[in-house]
């Protein structure tokens, strides 16, 4: 059992225009929603872009990016554009990085032998660059010479987070990353095991039993057609077979299925509505006014 508070998100999922973006963000600051995701998807929005938006329209709620696919970027340009969100807002920014979904990598030609190497060595770079160090690497993808960031946030700003689903990538958010995010796919079981393979990684990097956050995606629905909607989404994502996967019904079944995660070793719960959620604005204030009471 976890001793403390399960944090709450939702996600604002790029299948809707990024025009709808502002009236999510102004409906999840006012309603207290804890934090609110987004994704940088092949082809849709940019995640650095709609977080500094988000940012900037709101003031309270924590804005996470999750995630950012490594083989696009270059890892200097990615200290710079995270190290600018963390000084401007200090403390509500989270970033997360990853592999990216190889066939969309493919189809920009930045698709890479060796997706797990390439995403060791940005996160080793991408840490020591925003802890403020000097850094020269000349790794398989990753070379930098004499590179540091005139503007490091402060404290690191607070770690980066690695996107994983298989073992060893799992096991390398635990020797390199900051946290761990983990997709909707997760049920509680397969929870409990990243928490298993995480740690493997934590032991072997040797650094011991520190924090780790885990971040994991619930596919939410709620209302009248909520069970239909889960079921069509399952379904189109080869899913509907995953026992405890995803959750439709009111609060109560929402915040159960919440704790059935928190309990398993998640420490945010993130709401991922299903794509075709016909009110973003009623979900967000669904998951901060109805279901965030009712999860301890």
């Amino acid at each position: 059992m976890k001793g403390s508070m399960t944090t709450l998100g939702a996600v604002f999922r790029p299948q809707l225009a990024p025009e709808r973006l502002r009236s999510v963000c102004e409906v999840a600051d006012s309603a207290g929603l804890e934090e609110l995701w987004l994704w940088e998807d092949c082809f849709r929005e940019g995640g650095i872009s709609t977080a500094a938006a988000a940012l900037a329209w709101t003031e309270r709620v924590r804005i996470g990016v999750g995630l950012l696919p490594v083989p696009l970027r270059n890892v200097a340009i990615t200290a710079m554009e995270v190290a600018s969100l963390h000084r401007m807002f200090p403390g509500r920014a989270i970033v997360g990085v990853g592999h990216g979904v190889q066939d969309w990598m493919g189809q920009v030609g930045a698709r890479v032998e060796s997706p797990v190497t390439l995403l060791r060595e940005h996160l080793v770079a991408l840490r020591a660059l925003l802890g403020g160090e000097r850094v020269t690497t000349d790794g398989r993808y990753v070379r930098l010479d004499d590179v540091a960031l005139d503007w490091p946030p402060e404290g690191g700003g607070g770690g980066v987070l690695a996107g994983a689903t298989g073992p060893r990538s799992l096991r390398l958010t635990g020797e390199a990353a900051d946290g761990t995010i983990l997709t909707a796919s997760t049920n509680p079981e397969g929870v409990r095991k990243a928490r298993q393979l995480i740690g493997e990684g934590r032991e072997t990097a040797g650094r011991g039993a520190g924090p780790h956050p885990v971040v994991v995606y619930l596919l939410t629905a709620t209302g009248a057609d909520a069970a239909d909607r889960l079921r069509a989404e399952l379904a189109d994502e080869g899913l509907a077979s995953v026992p405890d996967l995803g959750v439709a019904g009111d609060a109560g079944a929402v915040a159960e299925a919440v704790e059935r995660l928190a309990e398993a070793g998640a420490d945010t719960v993130v709401l991922q509505p299903t794509g075709d959620e016909p009110d973003p604005e009623g979900f967000v204030r669904f998951a901060a006014e109805e279901v965030r009471p009712l999860v301890p």
